[in-house]
């Protein structure tokens, strides 16, 4: 086991949806102190706000159902929780920054610029970027020897998944610090399971495999609207798989993180993961999902959309969505990602509680593969033609 006992003091910078959930995660693992930084008081103050008093994950809701520690308060806890608005300040003494800014590789790399200027030499930088690349995020910093991926799931408070990743000069100290310190951060769903990947690859894992199954949902989505079919009723075709759907669950990410997502593999895998025109539009129009209260659904206050699963479009096909799942895995077995499919099976039921795509459609890849060939043509996107290792079988031989 690594020692990290000399890693006491954390920075988060940015203060949103994941900053200040991987603060808390920080804030309930016992580091002496945690700096949360962002560009106003105002957003630290109303981060702080929901560490403490959130009606499901505040430290004080934790607190009153005894999930702290025994003699743990939130007061307590709170109490190291240091807030800062001048990012030299907020990294001038710490052992371990974790960047959470919007996920736009410019705003990115002017952190880590500002980082490898301010930060102590011994620091490890982390960007939790969901699909860019961890090198060229870090490039600016003139350190990439200290620069890793660690990649949460939201809520990082709850999901016990993250992806540590390797950039392309980290150290194995470094990435070694980067896992233990990870496996040391709390998750309410119990021990976390953590992906540690040698590689960088764009998206990593659950991501990639995820998104790839998006280009098909995208393809859906406009042809729905077009028909004058609705959301819900996209979402109701496959529940039985997928209790939150397609489009509620993108909600729930937020449609402008799947968007930049959507873009970033555009560019450096192939043209085919643009996004659909419905998801452009409404990322253009402001419509973000839950956080801004309307996406692809209204989002009224506290309240979760309900979908009627006996109301169906007839469009969005489960085996399909499968299947190039299971095709998206192979392709990071090929690309030596990872060495075996059971690792991307775990890494996909953690951080998006799916099924993975080996254990629900390993026995089907030839079925599948035709499958693929007949879609990539029809729907005219040649990236989602089966890979080799998926219509030869060979990945069956790479379990773990």
């Amino acid at each position: 086991m690594v020692d990290i006992s000399h890693i006491k003091n954390i920075a988060v910078i940015g203060a949103g949806v994941q900053g200040h959930s991987v603060t808390q995660a920080a804030l309930m693992a016992g580091f002496e102190k945690v700096i949360l930084n962002d560009i106003s008081l105002e957003l630290i103050e109303k981060a702080a706000n929901q560490i403490e008093n959130d009606e499901i994950y505040g430290l004080k809701t934790l607190e009153s159902k005894g999930q702290l520690g025994e003699g743990i308060t939130a007061d307590f806890l709170m109490r190291n929780l240091y807030k800062e608005t001048d990012l030299s300040k907020a990294v001038s003494n710490a052992d371990f920054i974790i960047e959470c800014v919007p996920e736009i590789m410019k705003i990115k790399q002017e952190v880590f610029k500002k980082l490898g200027r301010y930060a102590p030499e011994h620091t490890i930088l982390a960007t939790n970027t969901s699909s860019m690349s961890i090198t060229k995020i870090g490039e600016p910093s003139g350190r990439l020897e200290k620069v890793i991926g660690m990649h949460f799931f939201p809520p990082p408070i709850e999901n016990k998944l993250i992806e540590v990743i390797r950039g392309h000069n980290a150290t194995d100290k470094t990435l070694d610090i980067g896992v233990a310190l990870a496996q040391k951060l709390p998750s309410l769903e119990g021990k976390r399971l953590i992906i540690r990947l040698e590689k960088e690859s764009p998206a990593y894992v659950v991501n990639r495999v995820i998104t790839a199954s998006v280009i098909y949902i995208n393809w859906i989505i406009d042809k729905a609207i077009e028909k004058e079919l609705t959301f819900e009723q996209i979402d109701a075709d496959i529940l039985e798989i997928s209790p939150l759907g397609a489009c509620l669950f993108i909600d729930i990410i937020g449609l402008d993180t799947v968007y930049h997502i959507m873009n970033y593999l555009a560019e450096v895998i192939s043209p085919d993961f643009a996004p659909g025109k419905i998801l452009a539009d409404l990322v253009k129009n402001g419509n973000l999902g839950k956080k801004t209260g309307k996406g692809f659904y209204q989002w009224p206050e506290g309240q979760t959309p309900e979908i009627d699963e006996t109301n169906k479009a007839g469009l969005l096909d489960i085996e399909t969505t499968i299947a190039i799942m299971l095709n998206e895995g192979c392709r990071l077995l090929e690309e030596g990602i990872v060495k075996g499919f059971k690792t991307i099976d775990n890494a996909v039921s953690a951080g998006f509680y799916l099924p993975g795509p080996f254990i629900t459609g390993k026995k089907k890849y030839s079925e599948y593969s035709k499958l693929l060939e007949e879609l990539a043509e029809r729907i005219g996107k040649p990236y989602l033609k089966p890979c080799n290792l998926m219509k030869s079988g060979e990945f069956l031989k790479m379990r773990k």
